[in-house]
């Protein structure tokens, strides 16, 4: 799929993006957490500032392959950071992963990743929110360093 921007549906401008300034600062404490399982926290560094950003999003592993639907389009600022530096370091269920190769694929693409990777209610939901793109990235579980911390390898630095 090419890089043509998408934009967020209407139901996502009026009705979930107002939501996000009340539910970010919740969802980001508990994003990536063992029994949090709706979202992942996305470390990624900015393509301009070179600054270490973290991002919460619905992020689900399928196999090798992290799945994410991007509800707000390709042209949010973290999902433009990840294609521009190649990849991210990602925390699903309390696991780390370095994550690489990212593609835009079409929901029709992303099809078997989708079924794998996201119940039906959840699947239901892509259509409510008129996602019409995931991001796609390849995972590599990282090994946790002798201090019991995760050594994550992010493109465009070490975190």
């Amino acid at each position: 799929m090419s890089m043509d921007a998408v934009a967020p549906a209407p139901f996502v401008r009026i009705v979930v993006r107002p939501m996000t300034k009340v539910l970010n600062p919740l969802v980001g404490k508990l994003a990536g957490r063992r029994h949090f399982g709706m979202a992942a926290q996305i470390r990624h560094v900015g393509r301009r500032s070179g600054r270490p950003y973290v991002t919460s999003a619905g992020a689900r592993l399928s196999g090798d392959t992290i799945v994410i639907p991007l509800t707000f389009g390709n042209r949010s600022d973290w999902s433009r950071n990840v294609l521009a530096a190649g990849g991210c370091s990602i925390r699903i269920k309390g696991r780390d992963y370095a994550a690489t190769e990212p593609k835009l694929l079409g929901v029709q693409d992303a099809r078997p990743f989708i079924r794998a990777a996201f119940s039906p209610l959840e699947r239901a939901s892509f259509r409510i929110l008129g996602i019409r793109q995931v991001l796609s990235l390849r995972a590599v579980l990282q090994d946790a360093r002798p201090d019991g911390r995760h050594a994550v390898e992010v493109p465009g630095g070490t975190k």
